[in-house]
C-alpha cells in the first residue's frame, strides 16, 4: 500500500492543478489559476486591465487603485469533476493614500479512495490547497507599483507542504487615453516545508501586457505575454500516435517558431456597453495546444463571460473551456462598503 500511495503522491504533488505543462516539474501550480471571473473571461492571464474589479490584484498587485477601495469580493469556481475553489477578498486604503487588500483562496479537490496493494479499499483521503494574501499598492503620478505577500499551504492526505511567495507588479496608465501597460513577476518564493523531503521549484512566471479602449467603440482590447523567462514552452507528447506518412509510419510532431511564439500570448476583450453591463471574451493559445486531444480541440482555450451590476452589487460570470470534456464556471459577487466606513468615521 505504501508503494502505491507514494507513487500517486509523487505524481500529484509535482503536477496537480497545473493546467498546462511546459516541460518542467513545479509544485503549487494552483497559484497560476485565475483569481476571479473577469480574469477567467478574458483568457485567464492579464496584467493590464485596470478597473474597479478588486479580483485583478491576483493577476497583478499593481492593479489595485482608487476604484477598488472598500470592495468586498466573494468568488466560487466550479472546475471539472468535484473540484471547487472559493475566495474572499477585501480592499481598503490608508491615510497616506496607499491601497491595501487581504484575501484567502481555498481549493478543494474532493475525496479520493485509498487502496492497498491488493486493491482493497482502506477509506478515503482529501486533497486541499489554500493561500493567505496581503497586497499593497501605491500610485505615483501615472505609475502604480504593487506587491502581494502569500503563504501557500497544500495537503495530500497526511502529506503537507508550505511555501512563502511574493508577486511584484507595475502598471503605467496613460494620462489622457484609456491605455495601460502592466508587468508582473509572479510566484517568487521558496518551499518552506516539503511533501516528502524533496524540494520543488515554485511556478514562477514573468508577464507583460497592454490594454486599450478604442475611442469610437465600446471595446477594450488586451494582449498579454506570459512565460517571458523561457521562450520554448512547447511540450510534445511522445506517446501520441499522430498521423501516418505514405510509408505507413507515424509522423513525429515537430516544434515550429510560430507555435513557440504563439503559445506565449493571450488575447482578451471587453464590450463595455454601460457601467452596469459588460460582455467579455478571451483566447489562450497555450491552453488550447496543451489540452486538446489527438483528434479534436473543441473549445479548449476559449472563454467568455459577462458582468451585471444591480444597485450596489456586481455579479460576474465566466465560462472557460479547458478541454473537450467540459469547462469551468467562475462566479463572483462583489459590493462596496465605502458608505459604511464613511458613516463610521
Amino acid at each position: 500500500m505504501r508503494k502505491i500511495f507514494y507513487a500517486f503522491f509523487t505524481f500529484f504533488a509535482l503536477n496537480h492543478t497545473v493546467l498546462a505543462q511546459i516541460g518542467g516539474q513545479q509544485s503549487f501550480g494552483f497559484l497560476n489559476l485565475p483569481g476571479g471571473a473577469k480574469t477567467a473571461g478574458i483568457g485567464g492571464v492579464n496584467v493590464s486591465s485596470r478597473s474597479h474589479d478588486v479580483t485583478m490584484l491576483y493577476a497583478n498587485p499593481a492593479l489595485l487603485n482608487d476604484e477598488t477601495n472598500y470592495q468586498l469580493f466573494f468568488g466560487h469556481t466550479d472546475y471539472l469533476s468535484d473540484i471547487r475553489q472559493n475566495s474572499l477578498t477585501f480592499s481598503f486604503p490608508n491615510k497616506q493614500g496607499n491601497h491595501w487588500a487581504a484575501g484567502i483562496q481555498y481549493l478543494n479537490y474532493g475525496d479520493f479512495i485509498q487502496r492497498d496493494e491488493t486493491g482493497q479499499e482502506m477509506g478515503t483521503f482529501s486533497v486541499v490547497d489554500y493561500t493567505l494574501n496581503l497586497t499593497h499598492a501605491r500610485t505615483i503620478e501615472h505609475f502604480t507599483l504593487g506587491a502581494t505577500a502569500k503563504m501557500a499551504f497544500s495537503r495530500i492526505a497526511e502529506y503537507k507542504s508550505t511555501a512563502a511567495l511574493v508577486d511584484l507588479g507595475g502598471v503605467f496608465k496613460h494620462p489622457e487615453k484609456d491605455f495601460t501597460v502592466g508587468l508582473a513577476l509572479k510566484n517568487i518564493g521558496y518551499q518552506l516545508k516539503t511533501y516528502n523531503g524533496e524540494r520543488e521549484p515554485m511556478p514562477f512566471d514573468a508577464q507583460i501586457g497592454m490594454s486599450y479602449k478604442l475611442e469610437h467603440m465600446p471595446l477594450k482590447f488586451s494582449l498579454t505575454a506570459h512565460h517571458l523567462h523561457k521562450f520554448d514552452i512547447v511540450y510534445l507528447d511522445t506517446t501520441a500516435t499522430g498521423k501516418l506518412d505514405d510509408k505507413n509510419q507515424p509522423i513525429k510532431p515537430k516544434k515550429t517558431f510560430g507555435d513557440k511564439l504563439a503559445r506565449h500570448f493571450v488575447v482578451g476583450g471587453e464590450f463595455m456597453f454601460s457601467k452596469n453591463f459588460n460582455v467579455r471574451f478571451g483566447y489562450n493559445h497555450l491552453r488550447r495546444r496543451e489540452l486538446r486531444t489527438e483528434v479534436k480541440a473543441g473549445g479548449a482555450g476559449m472563454s467568455f463571460g459577462a458582468m451585471v451590476r444591480i444597485r450596489k452589487f456586481e455579479l460576474d460570470y465566466s465560462r472557460a473551456y479547458y478541454h473537450v470534456a467540459g469547462a469551468s464556471n467562475f462566479f463572483t459577487v462583489s459590493t462596496t462598503l465605502e458608505g459604511f466606513f464613511k458613516k463610521s468615521n
